[in-house]
């Protein structure tokens, strides 16, 4: 049985944990952005929500990239599949010639 684990299933589950949340801010904060565009003129309790919105976003992505910045697992999982896309794009050189 092969025991090497690959790029593409290495998980940090907190990276996971994290994705998920930054996806559901930037899915509320668009979902609301669209409903409120619809009505004109924007009120200003509307527009409030909206950078309440905006800024749960921005604080989920954050969190995330600081997690990506300091997981050594996640540093490790980046760096395997930046040399994986370099090894292919040699091999994808190297196959034109």
């Amino acid at each position: 049985m092969n025991s090497v684990i690959s790029v593409e299933t290495a998980i940090c589950s907190e990276h996971q944990r994290l994705i998920a949340e930054c996806e559901r801010a930037l899915g509320t904060w668009n979902e609301h952005r669209a409903e409120f565009c619809k009505f004109y003129p924007i009120t200003k309790e509307a527009g409030n929500e909206l950078l309440r919105l905006q800024a749960n976003y921005a604080r989920a992505y954050t969190v995330l990239a600081r997690h990506e910045h300091n997981c050594s697992f996640c540093q490790l999982v980046s760096r395997a599949g930046e040399r994986a896309s370099e090894i292919s794009s040699d091999t994808y050189f190297e196959s034109i010639v």
